[in-house]
């Protein structure tokens, strides 16, 4: 079960919230619709469920918020439009990245597209998929890790009434299993049709909560409303007529003074009461729900701690519904259907039941939550799209060619020639190839979000900027390693052996090419994170070189007063350990490395760049 109490929205400037203290439940078992109109504010209800809108107020998915659910992946899948992923992903990869965040087999992709009916199209690209495929692998992504509570944001929006057909069937039969379906819609026909339930929600307030027999009595027929001192009487008065004349007429009681009448209209209902002297004080034709009748807001489950407290603290008084089926008078009360004025009760059609069969739930995780989930994540993120192979290709390509052309003039030494790094470039083509791939790292998970359900919203988890980190570095070494011996391979098949040897300070060397690198790599993928793009992970490794390497530079001009020889002994001895001697020369190479201006720089950029991060919106309750 579902339970939102008093949900409410940030105010954005002057304007009221979209969602306005909201209080209301989606039973499991049953498929629930959100209905309202553009500006009702039911996608942003949505979000606020999710937390993934700024706002007060508490949704509990089986009586625990989602922050306190360890898995949740296993609780709750939600659905907001298109399929958010790279659209040079396959369907396949789309749905095998999230297998490993969602801490599942990764068969279970081939499972889903199996359900969902996209067996034949694993590997069509996603920017090739059309509307209802796309709608179907979306799906997909939902019920990877089986979760009991489904979200949808108008998932039939733009299908074929086929297409809409199969989805809803699809959602009936994840509700018959015992789970919870919650999906928004604007059109009151589809509502009454599809679901079990109708929640009406207008300027992000509740309308109503009602059955969906006793929606399609009220919302989806005219009716006469009439408002009299006499209610019972003028009723007894209509019912008599409507039988002497055949005529299928209902008249339903809504409260002491309240009339509904379907099947007439005002001309006769006033003539009825003229003939027999009854006051009216209301007498209009109109269709949908009478005046709300005030309910109390859900209780919010048994031990569910101080938060539930305050969030129905927040959302009392809020509940409003028209819950069960008024008395009807003249005719059956549990009569649904059309009427007409010749004929007898035309019934509604009953529901289609779910055609598709939903697979077996995936076998529970040991441990739930394993520190390879991010890593393998990251990796199936890196490798599923053409953009790190072209990348790692053009990189090769540019260095072999200034590797060549640099050592024919013989006044470039040779490991400038191996890094092909000329003077007029600010980095070598593998330090920067290796931050435009950590730029990518984070910037295609704000251009693609497909760890949330929101876009814009990337949950920034401890676990995964690890994950991040850690494969970018990995790629950049075999990116700085590769360029290396393509370009000592090429320079001995163009020029000779004779040109190749090993230079004494070989350590410093490699250390300088790996920290340039790895620290490239970090740059780009942190600047990105910060600022969300990766046009900003770009500039980054860009303003290391560029602009703090001089200023760095400007400062450390001058003789030094002190040394840091023998800082390898005095490591050992505080330490109280022994390493290889061999060691030693690889600590003094990395001191040195950072004492260059590019180094300190690009340690500085690095320093600030975590700060930056931090502070902008690592969040205490998200988690791996």
């Amino acid at each position: 079960m579902l339970q939102a109490i008093g949900l409410t929205s940030a105010p954005r400037g002057d304007r009221p919230p979209a969602v306005d203290d909201l209080s209301f439940e989606a039973r499991a078992g049953q498929v629930t619709a959100l209905l309202g109109g553009p500006g009702s504010g039911r996608t942003t209800a949505l979000r606020l469920m999710l937390e993934l809108e700024p706002g007060r107020g508490v949704t509990f998915f089986r009586g625990r918020p989602l922050h306190r659910i360890a898995h949740p992946a296993r609780e709750v899948g939600a659905l907001f439009g298109d399929v958010p992923g790279h659209p040079a992903r396959t369907a396949r990869g789309q749905l095998r990245m999230l297998c490993a965040a969602a801490g599942v087999p990764a068969s279970r992709a081939d499972v889903m597209l199996d359900v969902v009916g996209l067996t034949g199209l694993h590997g069509q690209r996603l920017g090739a998929l059309s509307v209802g495929m796309e709608r179907r692998l979306g799906l997909a992504c939902v019920l990877l890790g089986d979760p009991h509570t489904l979200l949808l944001d108008e998932p039939a929006a733009g299908l074929s009434p086929r297409e809409s057909g199969w989805l809803y069937g699809l959602l009936r039969a994840h509700a018959d299993r015992g789970g919870t379906v919650l999906c928004t819609t604007g059109d009151p026909k589809e509502a009454a049709r599809v679901a079990d339930r109708v929640v009406t929600v207008d300027k992000g307030r509740l309308v109503a909560d009602q059955e969906a027999s006793a929606f399609a009595r009220t919302r989806l027929r005219p009716r006469v409303a009439v408002r009299t001192p006499h209610a019972a009487r003028l009723a007894s008065l209509v019912s008599r007529e409507a039988r002497a004349a055949r005529e299928s007429v209902e008249v339903v009681v809504e409260g002491g003074a309240r009339l509904s009448v379907y099947g007439s209209d005002c001309a006769r209902i006033g003539e009825t009461a003229f003939r027999h002297g009854v006051l009216l004080h209301r007498l209009a034709e109109e269709t949908g729900d009478p005046d709300p009748v005030p309910l109390p807001p859900p209780a919010p489950p048994a031990g569910a701690g101080a938060g539930a407290g305050a969030g129905a603290g927040a959302g009392a008084g809020a509940g409003r519904a028209v819950d069960a089926p008024p008395r009807a008078v003249g005719a059956p009360p549990r009569t649904v259907g059309v009427r007409s004025r010749t004929a007898g009760v035309v019934p509604r059609p009953a529901r289609a039941r779910a055609a598709p069969v939903l697979p077996p739930p995936p076998p529970a995780l040991k441990p739930l939550r394993s520190p390879l989930r991010p890593v393998r994540y990251e990796l199936r993120r890196l490798l599923g799209v053409p953009t790190t192979a072209l990348t790692v290709a053009a990189v090769l390509a540019v260095s072999v060619v200034l590797a060549v052309l640099l050592a024919r003039t013989g006044r470039t030494a040779l490991p400038a020639a191996v890094a092909a790094w000329p003077g007029l470039l600010p980095l070598p083509p593998a330090a920067f190839g290796a931050g435009l791939l950590g730029a990518f790292s984070f910037g295609d998970e704000y251009r693609y979000p497909a760890l949330t359900s929101g876009r814009g919203a990337v949950p920034r988890r401890l676990g995964l900027l690890l994950a991040k980190l850690t494969v970018s570095a990995v790629t950049a070494l075999t990116l700085a390693l590769a360029v290396a011996v393509a370009d000592l391979g090429v320079l001995k098949l163009v020029y000779g052996g004779e040109v190749i040897f090993v230079p004494d300070d070989w350590p410093s060397l490699c250390a300088g090419w790996v920290g340039l690198s790895v620290g490239c790599a970090w740059a780009g993928l942190l600047a990105a994170g910060v600022f969300r793009v990766a046009a900003a992970g770009v500039a980054a490794v860009l303003a290391v070189p560029v602009l703090v390497a001089p200023v760095v530079q400007k400062t450390l001009v001058g003789p030094s007063a002190r040394s840091v020889a023998g800082l390898p002994g005095r490591l050992r001895e505080l330490s109280r350990t022994q390493w290889p001697y061999e060691a030693d020369r690889w600590l003094m190479g990395a001191v040195r490395v950072v004492g260059q201006p590019v180094g300190t720089a690009l340690v500085l950029s690095l320093t600030a760049l975590i700060c930056a991060y931090l502070l902008t919106g690592l969040r205490r309750r998200a988690r791996w």
